[in-house]
């Protein structure tokens, strides 16, 4: 795990040794069921911990500590940056929402495998699951991993936040082009842009954190059916 040690330390983190054992072990499974089901495309131990593991951990740096706090990963595929984030604060509430069954009994064998508590799999899409009463405005903080461009994924996460929550999208090279575009979702969603922060990652150079706060409740149409937000952005 040196690569991952030495990723996380540069955020100011360290790791417990139970932690880097449960690091072990998920990159063991991940590489297993790579071999079954397309989880990702990172194959050597270098890739996994810097691009996957100590990329999901650089969250932390504008989340602070999670413990007891409610997240949702949307989009969550291989479970990053949830399970990363769940196991470097192991107090938190951990939802897993993804769409592909395969995909979520993969989650479901690493939550078992690394013992981990408070961590839900839901497989069904952002779309329908945010206009259900137990998951609307119900979560401090909702994350994704550029899953789509800052408009249509602010229309996933932030039904997802409530009032005062945050959602976070890790995003790439054309943040701020991407960010110029989302003003009127914004608005439209009752969100407002508080931080847009570069991330250190030597295997990502481009690499930014996008957080935006919930100042007022999304509008009960949104989000829209599935696919409207990638044919007509807000």
């Amino acid at each position: 795990m040196e690569h991952l040690i030495a990723g996380v330390g540069g955020f100011g983190l360290t790791l417990t040794d139970r932690q880097v054992e449960q690091f072990a072990l998920y990159q063991a499974l991940l590489v297993e069921w790579n071999e079954r089901i397309n989880l990702t495309g990172a194959q050597s131990s270098r890739e996994i911990q810097s691009r996957h593991f100590a990329d999901s951990l650089s969250c932390s740096l504008v989340t602070g500590d999670l413990g007891f706090q409610r997240l949702i990963d949307v989009g969550s595929g291989a479970g990053f940056p949830g399970l990363p984030l769940k196991i470097l604060y192991p107090d938190m509430t951990l939802t897993l929402l993804e769409s592909i069954g395969k995909k979520g009994f993969f989650l479901r064998e690493v939550i078992s495998e690394l013992d981990l508590e408070n961590v839900s799999v839901i497989i069904d899409r952002a779309e329908s699951l945010a206009h259900e009463p137990a998951h609307r405005e119900q979560y401090d903080w909702a994350v994704a991993r550029a899953v789509a461009h800052v408009s249509p994924l602010l229309e996933y996460l932030l039904p997802f936040c409530r009032l005062g929550g945050h959602a976070l999208a890790q995003k790439g090279s054309r943040a701020a082009q991407e960010l110029s575009d989302a003003q009127e979702a914004l608005c439209l969603l009752g969100g407002e842009l508080v931080a847009q922060a570069p991330v250190n990652l030597s295997d990502q150079p481009d690499a930014y954190l996008i957080v935006v706060k919930k100042i007022s409740e999304t509008p009960v149409k949104y989000p829209r059916r599935v696919g409207v937000q990638l044919k007509r952005p807000l």
